[in-house]
């Protein structure tokens, strides 16, 4: 929910300034926007650690669920619905990064008429420099990081799932 309130605030400055912001307002509307980003990333960010530990003792989890219970899917589900629960969460919080990544571009391509493009490529610069976006002990957060947490964590789970149901 927080995720996508800090998506959803990237789209309204995107309008915002479609809607005939002034250029030399456009650096200090986005720097506020980056604040809350930093704000809600921080408090977010005990929690999301939180939820990463779940993630990473689901896999010893899963492989003893295996080993003493079986390979029978009722028992198995929850814990996947869990895993896949955070994987979810992870996603959607990279996916503001992303969104933030996508600004300078669409800030590039808007005319605000003759004479303006030294300071919209300043602005521009800004806001590239900025690196706004979804922090996680002061590391962008982007899909191609979850996306490889992804990758493992499936990995890790297939493998275990392949040594224990030959043996």
């Amino acid at each position: 929910c927080i995720c996508r309130s800090l998506v959803v605030m990237v789209d309204a400055f995107c309008g915002e300034v479609v809607s005939a912001m002034p250029l030399h307002s456009v650096a200090h509307v986005w720097n506020l926007t980056q604040a809350v980003h930093r704000k809600a990333s921080a408090d977010v960010e005990p929690c999301l650690l939180a939820l990463c530990g779940i993630l990473a003792l689901s896999i010893p989890f899963l492989v003893v669920d295996i080993a003493f219970v079986g390979t029978r899917s009722a028992h198995l589900l929850p814990g996947f619905l869990v895993s896949c629960g955070i994987m979810y969460a992870l996603l959607a919080a990279a996916t503001v990064s992303e969104k933030c990544g996508r600004v300078p571009a669409f800030i590039n391509a808007i005319s605000f008429g003759a004479g303006s493009e030294r300071k919209r490529q300043h602005t521009v610069e800004y806001i590239a420099s900025s690196a706004a976006g979804f922090y996680i002990l002061d590391t962008r957060l982007t899909t191609s990081m979850v996306a490889k947490m992804m990758y493992i964590w499936c990995i890790v789970v297939l493998g275990a799932l392949t040594r224990l149901t030959a043996a």
